[in-house]
């Protein structure tokens, strides 16, 4: 094999290698860290010309998310999640609805509004709840993270894989959620079913709760401006606006203003995130430069990946060993070339999705509760698995029967 072939594979291996590790063992280089550093070696190596590079790059993606992260800010820093989730916790007088509501909130504003900021918000208040009503906060925390997973499915604004395949696909917004959210809502369905079955001690006894007292602070003249801006801009998304058009201008309605820094606003924006996506973008286009994309299409014929499948099991397999993320642009190259790249990206869209829920390292949403939970309680990895694996088989098996 030629070292210009070479090259590029090994530094896109080694790259993906460390989005599955999360970190370069001995050395402080984490996942962003990877890519930068995998996507400055197809440039040292003259894999990809600086032209290339920047060409490679889906500013659609990148714009899309930017967007999202402001207007999420602005709606978090409003208190308007808080104040959802504290209505919900008031309403709720024993634990099986305390658990529906959880599931309900996580699940419906993570399809519109990134999972992984409802996993921010909702973690915090669920510790706080459980503590005073000395119940098992286990139960309820997994349904955070694993509400937040599946409700993302619904939207191409649900989570980063989606917006991608939403910029790769050109699938209308409101075509996709019409796919997708069925799914979404019987998975949320599981989910309930599922953490009750497995903590059946927690919810066997329907004692009353004492739910009130509840308190959140809030900026009522923000929340409402937020609330404003992210309405219309739902609307204008299921009216068939460019999505990431429609973002990046709400989020910058969203900075005329009087009443908040925007230093505060711009803390809350995952940079790392983006520079990630950038950096993938590149070592992606680096290895389409060799014969493995062709490679690949080969190995998706000879085991059916036109099929809804095997599709959504190798998309499960991989999006655990690598993240779901770097899986879904493993895919980018062949699926336009399948019999129906729609469906196909539907399918892709569903299973790297749902199959974060197999482990804690399945999603960042997941470790997201972890992190944030961990000074009040400990959840293992098992402890974890034993629902989260269920759960995904369920749904799973859900989803590809409902995308027949």
């Amino acid at each position: 094999m030629k070292s210009p072939v070479l090259a590029p594979i090994l530094i896109f291996t080694a790259t993906y290698l460390v989005l599955a590790l999360g970190r370069l063992p001995g050395l402080r280089v984490d996942r962003t860290g990877a890519t930068i550093i995998g996507a400055s070696l197809m440039l040292a190596f003259n894999v990809l010309t600086v032209q290339e590079a920047w060409a490679a790059i889906d500013y659609d993606t990148v714009l899309l998310l930017f967007g999202m992260m402001i207007v999420v800010a602005n709606l978090r820093l409003s208190g308007f999640f808080a104040v959802v989730s504290a209505w919900v916790v008031r309403h709720a007088h024993r634990p099986l609805p305390l658990l529906s509501g959880i599931v309900l909130v996580s699940g419906i504003f993570s399809a519109f509004f990134v999972n992984d900021t409802m996993c921010l918000v909702l973690t915090p208040l669920v510790v706080e709840i459980t503590g005073r009503l000395r119940r098992n906060p286990v139960p309820y925390l997994l349904a955070v993270a694993m509400a937040a997973n599946i409700g993302s499915v619904a939207t191409i604004t649900g989570n980063p894989q989606n917006m991608m395949i939403g910029s790769f696909s050109r699938i209308p917004y409101a075509r996709f959620a019409a796919a997708l959210s069925p799914i979404a809502g019987v998975g949320l369905v599981l989910t309930v079913a599922v953490i009750a079955l497995v903590y059946w001690g927690e919810f066997r006894k329907e004692a009353a709760l004492d739910t009130a007292g509840v308190r959140v602070r809030v900026n009522r003249a923000l929340l409402w401006k937020s609330l404003a801006v992210s309405i219309g801009m739902i609307v204008f998304f299921f009216a068939g606006w460019p999505v990431p058009k429609v973002a990046v201008i709400a989020g910058a309605l969203l900075l005329v203003t009087r009443r908040i820094k925007p230093e505060r606003v711009y803390r809350e924006i995952d940079w790392s995130l983006l520079v990630m996506f950038i950096g993938l973008f590149i070592v992606v286009a680096g290895l389409e430069k060799t014969p493995v994309p062709g490679d690949l299409f080969s190995a998706a014929s000879r085991y059916h990946l036109d099929r809804i499948g095997p599709m959504t099991a190798f998309t499960a397999l991989l999006s655990n060993l690598v993240s779901n993320v770097p899986a879904v642009l493993v895919f980018k190259g062949f699926v336009p070339h399948l019999p129906d790249p729609a469906r196909a990206w539907l399918i892709l869209a569903m299973s790297s999705t749902l199959a974060g829920n197999l482990t804690v390292l399945g999603s960042v949403a997941n470790l997201i509760v972890l992190q944030k939970a961990k000074r009040d309680v400990d959840i293992s990895f098992w402890e974890y698995a034993r629902t989260g694996i269920p759960l995904t088989v369920l749904t799973l098996a859900a989803g590809a029967c409902m995308l027949r």
